[in-house]
């Protein structure tokens, strides 16, 4: 029974049967500890508060007299410090003294081993860590990473793992600066994947060595997001790559390696390039063929998944992976996904829509009509999958739907082009009826974000302050994330289908708006605003060119 038990404890009269005879003789209680401490407080009858209360202040007094631990000041971490070089320097004496007799330096090492252990106490203290630094402990620690005993080795990466923790960096931000500079001085990465390369994942120790090798590398890009690019070229993106390929069975390590990969192509376009040169995604497009038809085995391998997809879409950013993509026929099986109806279909409609999104996008557009794509958009298109456990939900999944069609009618020329006008004629102009649907649909999701905004900003002006363009920026995302990002996309595919499609295409679109007591003029300003806020990563001329086309589509409706 710990304190906190014999403060808050209230006794009870002690039971006349039922006692359980002999049960801590059977437990090896020979001191009694267990039975007499239990029967010494049942046996107090409830109604002699006095004893309880001295009981209690006599508790409290121990506790109160309890001497604090030592602190560990700078002068201890020092003579710490001091030790561990110590018995570093008594290690590598020893070893190149009896290179082939292992007993003779057997002791150094353990003892070094021990240091390791006890040094773990300085993730208490990052406000001292510049002291790691000054006594060059830092450089000791990264030689110990390659040290031949691989226990040594496993024993310092879990040391710099805690030293690492975020929690911990963010304690002291001038400590943290100070190791963290001193371990990237090191080139700690490339020290640590050459480490990663030697251990036997099969030996559960090592195994948890490379995990806690991935935490460092975690740990040091999160408090460091900038360092991601250099991290790649020292060798981590073709680790990560060769880990996630090997013929492994699914584990905690490869999950991570995957977690690693997304977060290092997240931010980083010469992340995306370096690994469309080293063949990634063809490495992505192989992993991700398993869950073509199979799902995942549990909520880790979902994950897994995931981060492939996700890493994938990160790539599709740098134009010369979209054609990378396109020869290693990541359009045929992100469309057999879509078929299959596994639950890798709905992340597969968000790499289809990073795939042929944008003037870049134009030879993935045409090959996606080839391969039959539209027979499985469309059905996607007139209905959004319900929510899954993997990928988007149901109204992001609307948004890229409408993406992709978006992107095939403003990129395919010629047959593929009439082939999809086509489409919106079909079985008595569903597809028109659906377009209308999700228009009105997010037109009240707009608008009720605007009369949200539109109260603020009133608020802003009874307060005597000014609405900058910074504010009017963040209120513009907000539409955009409240549905005015697929508005604009749904109007966009109805104004190209009126003007290039069947003269009836338009016919049912003027009935149903009728009918529904919509406006053309509001169409025209949500088309209006769309080309006046396409992106500035456009060129200058091609986005021109992108509102010229936009107005003059506006301007036929």
């Amino acid at each position: 029974m710990d304190v906190e038990e014999l403060l808050t404890f209230q006794p009870k009269k002690p039971a006349t049967s039922g006692k359980r005879k002999g049960f801590d003789e059977e437990n090896g209680d020979t001191a009694g500890t267990g039975r007499e401490r239990k029967k010494r407080f049942a046996d107090v009858d409830s109604t002699d508060t006095s004893v309880m209360e001295a009981e209690r202040e006599k508790i409290l007094q121990m506790i109160e007299n309890e001497p604090e631990p030592d602190a560990l000041d700078e002068t201890s971490l020092k003579k710490m410090l001091l030790n561990f070089e110590k018995k570093v320097y008594k290690n590598q004496e020893q070893r190149i003294k009896y290179p082939d007799l292992p007993e003779k330096f057997m002791e150094s090492e353990l003892e070094l081993n021990d240091v390791v252990q006890e040094m773990h106490v300085i993730a208490t203290i990052p406000e001292q860590y510049h002291i790691l630094v000054d006594l060059n402990t830092v450089t000791s620690l990264m030689q110990l990473v390659a040290h031949e005993n691989t226990d040594i080795s496993i024993a310092v990466v879990d040391l710099i793992q805690e030293l690492t923790d975020v929690d911990t960096l963010n304690e002291s931000d001038e400590g943290a600066t100070a190791l963290i500079d001193s371990l990237l001085e090191a080139q700690i990465i490339a020290l640590l994947v050459q480490n990663m390369d030697r251990l036997d994942e099969s030996i559960k120790e090592e195994a948890d060595g490379v995990h806690n090798t991935l935490a460092i590398i975690e740990n040091m890009m999160e408090f460091r997001p900038q360092m991601s690019s250099d991290a790649a070229q020292q060798g981590l993106l073709q680790w990560l790559l060769k880990r996630i390929k090997a013929k492994m069975p699914f584990d905690a390590n490869k999950l991570y390696a995957s977690e690693i990969l997304a977060i290092l192509l997240q931010n980083s376009e010469e992340n995306r390039t370096m690994l469309g040169d080293i063949d990634g995604i063809d490495i992505l497009l192989q992993q991700l063929a398993t869950y073509k038809k199979h799902d995942p085995g549990n909520k880790e391998e979902v994950e897994m998944m995931e981060n492939f997809f996700n890493s994938l879409c990160s790539c599709l950013m740098q134009n010369a992976n979209r054609g990378r993509f396109l020869r290693g026929e990541g359009l045929q099986l992100m469309n057999l996904m879509l078929r299959e109806k596994k639950m890798s279909r709905n992340c597969a409609v968000k790499v289809l829509n990073h795939a042929m999104t944008g003037t870049e996008g134009a030879d993935n557009c045409q090959k996606f009509v080839d391969i039959l794509g539209l027979r499985t958009i469309f059905p996607l298109f007139m209905k959004a999958p319900k929510k899954g456990r993997a990928g988007p939900q149901s109204e992001e999944l609307e948004e890229h739907v409408s993406s992709i069609i978006a992107s095939t009618l403003r990129n395919c020329q010629g047959q593929q082009r009439q082939r999809l006008l086509s489409k919106f004629t079909e079985n008595d102009h569903e597809k028109v009826e659906r377009l209308l649907e999700l228009h009105f649909k997010y037109l009240d999701k707009v608008r009720s974000c605007d009369e949200q905004i539109e109260i603020e900003k009133q608020k802003i002006k009874g307060s005597g302050e000014e609405i900058d363009e910074e504010v009017e920026d963040e209120f513009y995302l907000r539409r955009l994330e409240a549905g005015l990002f697929t508005l604009q996309l749904v109007d966009y595919i109805m104004l190209e289908v009126c003007a290039s499609g069947s003269q009836s295409v338009k016919t049912r679109v003027m009935q149903i708006l009728n009918m529904r007591g919509g406006s053309i003029k509001s169409i025209k300003s949500i088309m209006r605003e769309y080309a006046g806020n396409i992106g500035e990563a456009q060129d200058k001329e091609a986005r021109e060119a992108e509102q010229n086309r936009i107005l003059q589509l506006v301007d036929k409706f």
